[in-house]
């Protein structure tokens, strides 16, 4: 998806061990391991008014991991992908050196029914090796992601490696992202479990970190590596991820992502060009910011 219009509130505070912030990337904390960029969408009430057309736009140096808790999208791409994402799936497209894509509510859907769009649209940067890889295009049904149960809370680890399990989506640097639900009070416990940066999403209810209640619509991110325990509140909802950073800088503008400026450049010459690969089934465009 496409960060147009995109509004990070720069609401960022220190408590202790963790930062606190609105999505990412806020003021204090550019990156949570790979992770460079989250998107919320909704939850938002889609129907006849108001359906999700998100037209073609590009990518170069990251991998988009679309994860919906509501809701379907109809991904398109210049690879020639189409593919429905519905809740619990994971939709993985890596851009590499560049690929352009649409989101769309599916025609099925456009029938004058009213449904609930929520979910996460979650960047990824590759690691500088694969920056100018070929794209691919990976979706991995919501049935083959690994799941349990610890206590009250049960957990689905939906990319990368944690707590023993590792997921079937293909990742290209040591990462991980979990979904937790619990129904009661849960001591969440990640040392030795996950490895690198840890981000923890509030989707839904509370937790309490270093003596203070953080609400849903925040990320906490640990300062230190093995975190502290965390408490979750009855009938919380959060997502866990981060990973091992990377040595080298990267820059962010618009939807291209590198470690070398003179790419993201190029990208921007070769989108205002079409020259960049494009949708062969799609004439939409969305220009450049400010453009």
């Amino acid at each position: 998806m496409s960060n147009i219009g995109m509004i990070i509130e720069e609401r960022s505070r220190d408590i202790g061990d963790f930062l606190v912030g609105r999505l990412i990337p806020f003021r204090k904390k550019r990156m949570i391991g790979p992770f460079i960029f989250i998107d919320h969408m909704g939850p938002t009430t889609v129907g006849p008014k108001h359906y999700m057309d998100v037209d073609q736009h590009p990518h170069i140096g990251l991998s988009t991991l679309t994860y919906l808790l509501e809701g379907e999208i109809l991904h398109e791409d210049s690879l020639g992908t189409k593919q429905r994402i519905r809740p619990g799936s994971v939709n993985w497209m890596v851009a590499g050196k560049g690929v352009s894509h649409s989101e769309r509510t599916p025609e099925a859907l456009r029938n004058g029914s009213v449904f609930t769009m929520h979910g996460y649209q979650i960047w990824v940067a590759l690691p500088k090796t694969l920056e100018d890889s070929m794209p691919e295009f990976h979706h991995i049904p919501a049935e083959a992601l690994p799941r349990w149960t610890e206590g009250t809370a049960d957990f689905t680890l939906v990319a990368g490696q944690g707590y023993g399990h590792e997921s079937p989506v293909p990742v290209h640097s040591p990462l991980f992202m979990l979904e937790i639900k619990n129904t009661e009070e849960f001591q969440l416990n990640t040392k030795d479990h996950l490895k690198g940066e840890i981000g923890i999403c509030i989707v839904k209810g509370a937790i309490e970190a270093c003596g203070e209640t953080v609400t849903e619509g925040n990320i906490v991110v640990s300062k230190v590596e093995d975190t502290c325990n965390t408490l979750l509140r009855p009938n919380s909802h959060i997502l866990l991820f981060g990973g091992e950073p990377f040595e080298e800088q990267r820059h962010i503008y618009w939807n291209f992502v590198s470690s070398d400026k003179e790419k993201i450049e190029q990208a921007k010459t070769d989108w205002e060009a079409k020259t960049f690969p494009m949708m062969s089934n799609d004439v939409s465009y969305v220009p450049l910011p400010g453009k």
